[in-house]
């Protein structure tokens, strides 16, 4: 009878044996066959690189490039593989102090000695030359090849935006960032960060022994390509936008203009502005803090952060609401009476058309006053919560006090009180002569530049718009993919025969014998539009809002100079026909105008215009 013990003595030794075998196969394999570990042995290291693909580039409404990205590099460390360097010849090579050797070792190690991170950025390919010859001779230290953005035209800097380096918050909220990655902060660069950045591709080197790159792991098998980020483009026409820029170049406030039809955005200027390739590269530091600390603010977004008051463009909408509440009709007049509102010398409006082109403040103070004051019979304090009420819902249905959906960051929603706004400033009571003021569009009305603007796109469609926007497309040129967020048309609700008696007002305006922007008048086009002149602490500021043609409208523009020496029709106005001009004939006729509003600060009294007698315009131009 066999043992039982030697039988599991066997088994166990047939183990061995299998388990050896195994392995000398192994052995032989890796020696014999795969030439893996020999080729590491012999180039002693890999390198694991990101591939960051090209920012996408961002083009005008007829194809003129406004961003494109110009190639540079990161120099990169790995602590804990710097060994031995010569580093005075090293500091020399990158134009440091041996201080600041130090205190970007330090940084880099603290954030991880195997890790890399980046030691030197954004070295340009001219300043990258002499560094490249010599890299390999300092070990722990590699170039990664990345991308900044240009700005050929240097212009339109509040509505690109620009880019910087992610912080931690930003990482911690997203994780396809990591350290030295770059993110769009502000403008169209941040608002299509995702449609324009595209996506990371990563990529395995082989280095040998002397810090010098040798190709690509396994004939690259293990890497990923990068997917470049997509083209965006724009609404934005930038010869008129450049145009903008140059007359508001030693002034402070906004240019808007908008086509009613679509909503697209073709100029969008704040001012003071700055060169976006100030914010790019490495001084953008230094430049920035330049920026932030100037008096003049030219990094505040006025068109959408800077709340107003509207003035008298306001009594446009004064005048739409109270028709449509029917506590008006278009032939109602009231008397021109300044002891109950200061007014300009003018006869009393007999009707809405002259009230608007003859801006008459007494007016629309009776106006505003019928809206707020409805019950009958008048209680005072109940009436006017009931009736202001209606007034605030109206307003905001014309684009007034709520959040325009534009496609930019931090736009604001500008001010239209309410009921609850003047129970808490006034909780012992208040009525219609708390708030009056309003009535002109000051008081606490706060609106923004591109309400005004959108307002102006309002009336020149007859009581609907398209949000403003600025992107049309994105994509590749052949590929492009229409950007559908926008084309919902929001309706005012009121009739069009009121639009277009606010049209024929405004038509007055610029045309007719007491009309308060006779400088806007244009040969051969029929522009509508209403004065404005903003009460302020300083000097008033100038305001004026239009469209053009007067059928058929092409642009609206909306205008807002601060500080002016002047009302709505002596800078404004002229401003914004200007700018029509250029639009609508491509070149300005009106060149002493034109140089004179080019060259002249608001806070200068204006030089005599030359009078030259206009031709006759007809309405259907």
């Amino acid at each position: 009878m066999r043992n039982p013990l030697s039988s599991r003595r066997y088994v166990v030794m047939g183990i061995f044996i299998a388990v050896g075998a195994i392995y000398l196969l192994r052995l032989a394999y890796l020696q014999i066959f795969d030439d893996t570990y020999t080729e590491l042995a012999n180039r002693n290291a890999l390198r694991y690189v990101t591939q960051y693909p090209s920012r996408g580039l961002i083009y005008d409404r007829n194809g003129k490039l406004l961003v494109y990205n110009e190639a540079v590099y990161d120099l990169m460390v790995i602590p804990r593989q710097v060994k031995h360097i010569d580093t005075a010849e090293f500091c020399n090579l990158l134009k440091i102090t041996k201080e600041d050797f130090v205190k970007k070792m330090e940084k880099a190690r603290k954030y991880s000695t195997y890790a890399p991170s980046i030691f030197e950025k954004q070295i340009s390919k001219e300043d990258f030359a002499p560094i490249q010859e010599k890299i390999y001779l300092y070990d722990g230290f590699y170039a990664q090849s990345r991308t900044l953005r240009y700005y050929p035209e240097a212009v339109a800097c509040h509505v690109l935006g620009y880019i910087g380096e992610v912080n931690e918050e930003m990482i911690e909220k997203n994780p396809y960032y990591k350290k030295g990655d770059y993110i769009g902060m502000s403008g169209l660069e941040k608002s299509y960060e995702e449609i324009l950045r595209g996506k990371k591709g990563s990529k395995i080197t082989l280095v040998d022994v002397h810090n010098r790159e040798k190709g690509s792991f396994k004939d690259g098998i293990y890497d990923t390509a990068a997917v470049a980020g997509k083209n965006l483009y724009s609404t934005i026409d930038i010869e008129l936008q450049k145009y903008a820029e140059q007359i508001m170049a030693n002034k402070r406030g906004c240019i808007v203009a908008i086509e009613p039809e679509s909503g697209e955005v073709l100029c969008f200027v704040s001012a003071p502005y700055y060169d976006p390739n100030l914010l790019v590269g490495r001084v953008r530091g230094k430049n920035y803090k330049m920026l932030a600390e100037d008096i003049s603010k030219p990094l505040f977004n006025r068109v959408l952060m800077a709340e107003y008051p509207p003035g008298s463009i306001f009594k446009i909408a004064q005048a739409l609401i109270a028709l449509d509440m029917g506590v008006i009709t278009p032939n109602t007049g009231f008397a021109c009476d300044k002891g109950l509102v200061g007014c300009h010398n003018h006869p009393s409006a007999t009707c809405v058309r002259d009230a608007i082109k003859m801006s008459c403040n007494p007016y629309f103070y009776r106006v505003f006053q019928r809206v707020v004051q409805q019950t009958n019979p008048k209680s005072g304090k109940a009436d006017s919560k009931y009736g202001l009420g209606l007034w605030t819902a109206a307003a905001k249905r014309m684009g007034f006090g709520v959040r325009l959906d534009i496609d930019l960051p931090n736009a604001r929603k500008g001010f239209i009180p309410d009921t609850n706004f003047y129970n808490k400033w006034y909780p012992s009571g208040w009525n219609f002569h708390t708030i009056y003021s309003n009535s002109i569009g000051q008081g606490e009305v706060g609106v923004i530049p591109l309400q005004m603007a959108n307002f102006a796109a309002l009336v020149a469609n007859r009581g609907w718009y398209i949000t403003p926007h600025l992107v049309r497309s994105y994509g590749d040129e052949d590929k492009k993919e229409k950007y559908v967020k926008y084309g919902e048309k929001h309706y005012s609700l009121i009739p069009s025969s009121y639009w277009d008696l606010a049209v024929e007002g405004m038509w007055g305006v610029v045309h007719e014998a007491g009309g308060t922007a006779r400088r806007a008048k244009i040969d051969d086009i029929a522009v509508c539009g209403k004065t404005g002149t903003a009460e302020n602490i300083g000097e008033d500021h100038s305001v004026f809002i239009c469209f053009a043609p007067m059928n058929n409208p092409k642009i609206a523009v909306a205008v807002y100079i601060e500080n002016a020496r002047g009302g709505g029709g002596t800078w404004a106005a002229p401003i914004a026909s200007l700018v029509i001009e250029k639009y609508l004939k491509g070149e300005v006729e009106r060149k002493e105008m034109e140089e004179m509003y080019m060259q002249t600060n608001p806070c200068q009294p204006l030089p005599l215009v030359r009078k030259v007698k206009p031709k006759k315009v007809h309405k259907h131009n």
